[in-house]
């Protein structure tokens, strides 16, 4: 009878599986499902924050002015180059009251060089704040996806530790073990297994791809922060 009654297909297992098998599918699909989400979601931030700082970097290429910039840059709300060079616009015009009584008087030429100094200085800290903040926002939800790609197998060995429990458990009430006798939980402990690792699986690799795409930004940042820098300094 318990041969005739065992359903081999993977929805009639889960739904003669236990309360425990079940549970931990269920955990398992949440995981998967925020991942594919979170994916899904990262990549369409990025792709958008990647063809803005396009647009910003083709701008600084055709020596726009600092001003102009500052306007472009207001209708790029998703580029960390903006958002960069708007913090480092509003230091620049913050400082520049200080930076005129350092040169004013009779001690200009002295004091010029000291202020720019001090200033390129001040720059470079504020738009290095302002890069650590942008590249925290593209890196939000990344966390999700290593703690799914490191948990999830391990909460599909849980399954398949109580699978195979179940199967003996189902040898020690019948007394033989036969094929029959030990199929539900062998299948209750092999479908926990492909669960958890359909779930680590594109966590993984989606995790490795988005952070190889942020140490690109990162960089780019960090290039554009230095050009900034030195159009900030021939300005002042």
């Amino acid at each position: 009878m318990m041969a005739q009654g065992f359903q081999a297909d993977i929805f009639s297992i889960i739904l003669s599986a236990g309360p425990a098998a079940q549970l931990v599918l269920l955990v398992l699909g949440f995981f998967s499902v925020m991942s594919w989400a979170i994916m899904v979601e990262r990549f369409r931030a990025m792709s958008r924050a990647e063809k803005e700082d396009a647009i910003l970097a083709q701008k600084m290429r055709s020596q726009s002015s600092l001003s102009d910039l500052r306007d472009v840059c207001e209708g790029l709300p998703r580029s960390p180059m903006a958002y960069v060079y708007r913090a480092g616009f509003r230091e620049m015009v913050r400082m520049r009251p200080a930076q005129a009584d350092a040169v004013g008087g009779g001690v200009a030429v002295a004091a010029r060089p000291i202020a720019v100094e001090t200033t390129a200085r001040v720059l470079e800290r504020a738009m290095a704040s302002a890069s650590s903040e942008a590249q925290a926002r593209l890196e939000r939800f990344l966390g999700f996806l290593a703690s799914t790609a490191s948990a999830t197998p391990f909460i599909g060995l849980f399954g398949t530790v109580w699978g195979i429990m179940n199967a003996f458990r189902s040898i020690g009430a019948v007394g033989t073990a036969n094929l029959a006798t030990v199929a539900p939980g062998i299948a209750e402990a092999l479908i926990a297994t492909a669960a958890g690792l359909a779930a680590a699986i594109p966590a993984v690799l989606g995790y490795n791809y988005f952070n190889n795409r942020l140490r690109g930004i990162s960089n780019r940042l960090d290039n554009f922060v230095a050009e900034v820098l030195n159009r900030f300094e021939r300005a002042a």
